[in-house]
């Protein structure tokens, strides 16, 4: 098939989406596609026209490429892509929105406050420890954990270094103490557990995509029944969402209080795919080498 990789763009994840593109790109052609490798620009829409391609394969993260915008486009352009759909593009890059649509069909989520971001230097959204995060962006892109021990100041001071400083909207939910676990669905199936041990700090962008600052441990080391709730919740998710091609969905687990203390965080509908992404680590693990990973995308989408 012909087929153009979409990555890059002028989100704040720009660089782990050209890593993923490249990994693709280079997959596709080892599988004997006919592959274009398109750094998303404003003339996208010209490119892709001129291009043809039987399948965009969509390596965007975040902005625009991640919250409808590009699907939009592509369905205006009458293209088949990976991944999720427009709908399900908008409702999972906004963490609120999430909420509404997965709590009410029985999904554990931390509760949580929308606030505007310059309250916080007035007062406390919520009672310490607590997390600020921004409503629609990924890969833990400008996450703050508010503590009383937290130099930000009581309340946040205006010059503090934060998200407050970067959006104008922000997610507060009270800090969840415990484990860090994320769970990939390919098709219709869950993966794998994986724990992910930050060696500094927290799960934050940097230890993300940083070698060495993350351990990750998969299968998690978890109780099993843990380890079943958590890839039960992920694949519930990816279908109340309606998701397509591969997801990841994240968790928080509080192991002093058992499967109640188990919840989602946010469902990701466009995964990473470079070499310390951790859907290809899953699929590893399951006996799905890399290229096999982008073959089987690239098939649910065509």
């Amino acid at each position: 098939m012909k087929v153009a990789v979409l990555m890059g763009g002028w989100s704040n994840e720009r660089e782990v989406s050209l890593t993923s593109g490249k990994g693709i790109a280079d997959a596709l052609k080892r599988l004997g596609h006919d592959v274009y490798a398109v750094d998303m620009g404003r003339d996208v829409a010209a490119k892709l026209s001129e291009i043809k391609p039987d399948v965009v394969f969509n390596a965007l993260h975040g902005t625009p490429g991640e919250d409808g915008t590009v699907q939009g486009m592509l369905d205006v352009l009458g293209v088949k892509y990976t991944h999720s759909g427009l709908a399900t593009s908008v409702i999972a890059i906004d963490k609120e929105l999430t909420k509404r649509i997965l709590v009410p069909a029985g999904i554990r989520m931390p509760e949580g406050v929308v606030v505007d971001s310059a309250s916080v230097h007035d007062r406390d959204p919520l009672p310490r420890p607590y997390v600020l995060k921004p409503v629609n962006e990924g890969s833990s892109v400008g996450v703050a954990i508010v503590t009383d021990e937290s130099n930000y100041g009581t309340p946040i001071a205006a010059d503090a270094p934060g998200p407050w400083a970067q959006f104008e909207k922000l997610l507060a939910e009270p800090f969840i103490p415990g484990r860090e676990l994320t769970v990939a669905v390919m098709g219709d199936e869950p993966l794998a557990v994986t724990e992910l041990i930050p060696t500094r700090g927290f799960y934050d962008y940097d230890a993300k995509y940083t070698d060495g600052l993350t351990v990750h441990q998969c299968p998690a080391e978890i109780p099993e029944d843990v380890a079943a709730e958590a890839m039960a919740m992920a694949l519930k998710a990816h279908r109340v969402l309606g998701c397509k091609g591969v997801s990841r969905s994240d968790f928080r687990y509080d192991e002093s209080r058992g499967l109640a203390g188990l919840y989602l965080l946010e469902v990701n509908t466009q995964p990473g795919m470079t070499p310390l992404s951790l859907v290809p680590e899953q699929a590893k693990y399951r006996g799905i080498d890399y290229d096999t990973l982008v073959a089987r995308i690239l098939e649910d989408a065509a």
